[in-house]
């Protein structure tokens, strides 16, 4: 009776042993994908950062009125003034549609018989 469970213990330690390899190894290949994930990740904000940047020194104030001036002809662009904007109450606000009452209904409770047309 030993010998069967000192095999089976034998066993059991070469399985466990043969299970804890592939978890290292699938282990080590997820730390690397997520590695490259995170080297992804920062390789993208580096690029927005600089998109940012460069979005501002497009932006700038200075920058865009000697555009404005150089194409005022071509463009035809004019200053804003307060006057060019309207008060709220010029606001035309849509009216809801209602539906169509095809059939009244009696306030007591009895409905009134549709008007047929022999």
């Amino acid at each position: 009776m030993r010998p069967v469970l000192y095999v089976l213990t034998f066993l059991a330690i070469i399985a466990l042993g043969f299970w804890a390899y592939r978890e290292n190894y699938a282990t080590q290949a997820a730390l690397k994908h997520v590695e490259g994930l995170q080297r992804q990740i920062a390789d993208l904000r580096e690029g927005l950062a600089v998109q940012r940047a460069e979005w501002a020194y497009l932006n700038r104030p200075d920058r865009l009125r000697e555009l404005a001036t150089i194409n005022f002809d071509r463009l035809g662009l004019l200053p804003m003034l307060p006057g060019q904007f309207g008060t709220p109450g010029q606001i035309a606000y849509p009216t809801p549609d209602l539906p169509q009452i095809d059939m009244p209904v009696d306030i007591q409770g009895t409905q009134p018989q549709p008007e047929s047309d022999l």
